[in-house]
């Protein structure tokens, strides 16, 4: 059964950073594409970044261009997202998501994302 386990959440201070990660069970992540989302309070959920099978990254939202940055690592069988510069408005849980069975990132946020883990909480406050 594939499972996904975000950790890394927090509190953190408006222009501090924090990374979060996921790690996947269940299946050989190095041959899968795998992304980041976030959710805020009343908001919809949104699509941050993806990462494809061979390294190649595909951004969702402007709002976290050149602040955010995803990775992979396949012997850990995780991926990461390294937050900088974050603001009050980056507040949301954040979740990983597989697009299975894809290998490769789909170019935007879509239902194809149908596996989900079940989200870190991120609070950027004073």
């Amino acid at each position: 059964q594939v499972q996904l386990v975000e950790s890394g959440g927090g509190l953190v201070q408006p222009g501090g950073s924090l990374t979060v990660s996921c790690e996947v069970s269940g299946l050989k992540l190095r041959y899968y594409a795998i992304g980041w989302f976030r959710q805020a309070p009343g908001k919809g959920r949104e699509g941050i970044s993806c990462i494809s099978y061979d390294y190649g990254t595909t951004d969702y939202l402007d709002s976290v261009k050149g602040r955010f940055t995803i990775s992979r690592d396949n012997a850990k069988s995780t991926v990461s997202l390294q937050m900088n510069s974050l603001k009050p408005d980056d507040t949301a849980v954040y979740y990983c998501a597989l697009p299975l069975p894809l290998e490769r990132c789909p170019p935007v946020f879509s239902d194809l994302f149908s596996k989900w883990g079940q989200g870190t909480q991120v609070t950027v406050s004073s």
